[in-house]
């Protein structure tokens, strides 16, 4: 069965969810955002969860109610139902203009939305409840939502790491080509934006995928016996960037003054610092993510060494200044 339904959600609830559905890549075959694919896995994944937190919530409140003899229980429940829908909004959604949302439902989204109109809509319109679930979900740090669209994966994953057990994957950018790894953790970025699988391959060779991105997963009936030495060597990628497994290097960093300025306040993927003279910092990082930081900077800062990355910055400048060069019609 499929059936649309118009939702009403404010307009910077919409783009946030916006968002969420880019960062964790649900596009239609055109390359556009596809929200709806993304909140019919939002509302499988997420009803029970936030029917449970909001049944706990009533319970909470008629228990405090129920210390009152002079309110009776039929007015309790009623007094706590009514606090929960009406008065828990947040400042951030009872003003502004709102957005419809066509949703088209299917399958498991289409029982969800079933079990919600048939029960749960007793005092309050269907796009109340939808806006209490998507708000309840935009409460939660951003590595905890990937957790929840992406429940199944990361399921399959924790089980694979309790048990030492192989795992074969794609990954959505990698085609066809299929990945056979040993998994020993899972971590959120220290931004905790994006969830990684810390993993090694039968050379242990350390690697890291990011786990909204991880598709076809199939776990083996063999086993591994976990490394000490590769388990301490993922844990210190963890540590320090879960979203890249390649080698530290040593580099040597010049900042002007606004340039210190930056490297206070993008703290997004900021490499960590070893030593600082002056207006030079010193810092042991893996070379991609420390020139993808820096190339935020532009000229107020300039590596220093090692050469590899100075080549690699320079010829990152020198491409886009020959594309500024370029005459545009």
């Amino acid at each position: 069965m499929t059936e649309k339904y118009k939702i009403y959600i404010p307009e910077d609830m919409k783009s946030r969810l916006m968002d969420d559905a880019e960062l964790f890549e649900f596009f239609k075959k055109d390359g556009t955002i596809n929200l709806n694919a993304f909140l019919k896995e939002l509302l499988v994944n997420y009803f029970s969860e936030y029917r449970r937190k909001k049944e706990e919530l009533l319970d909470t409140i008629l228990a405090d109610l129920s210390g009152f003899p002079s309110i009776p229980r039929g007015d309790a429940e009623a007094i706590a139902d009514r606090i929960i829908n009406t008065y828990m909004k947040t400042d951030q959604y009872r003003a502004g203009r709102n957005a419809a949302v066509t949703l088209t439902v299917s399958g498991r989204s289409y029982e969800v939305m079933k079990a919600i109109e048939n029960n749960l809509l007793a005092d309050i319109p269907l796009s109340q409840y939808i806006n209490g679930l998507f708000r309840s979900y935009l409460s939660i740090a951003r590595s905890r939502r990937e957790m929840i669209i992406f429940r199944d994966t990361f399921e399959e994953l924790n089980e694979a790491v309790r048990g030492n057990r192989i795992v074969t994957f794609a990954t959505s950018s990698s085609g066809s080509l299929a990945f056979t790894v040993y998994p020993y953790v899972i971590v959120a970025s220290r931004e905790e934006q994006c969830n990684y699988l810390l993993c090694t391959d039968a050379g242990h060779q350390a690697h890291t995928y990011r786990i909204s991105r991880i598709t076809a997963l199939y776990t083996a009936s063999d086993s591994f016996v976990p490394d000490e030495e590769d388990r301490r060597k993922l844990l210190e990628i963890a540590r320090r960037n879960p979203q890249s497994a390649s080698k530290c290097i040593n580099a040597t960093v010049m900042l002007t003054e606004r340039g210190i300025h930056k490297f206070r306040m993008i703290v997004k993927n900021r490499p960590d610092v070893i030593k600082r003279e002056g207006n030079t910092y010193y810092f042991n990082w893996p070379k991609s993510p420390l020139e993808d930081y820096f190339r935020r900077f532009g000229y107020d800062a300039l590596i220093v060494s090692p050469d590899e990355c100075r080549e690699s910055m320079k010829s990152f400048y020198e491409r886009s200044l020959e594309a500024y060069m370029k005459s545009h019609p």
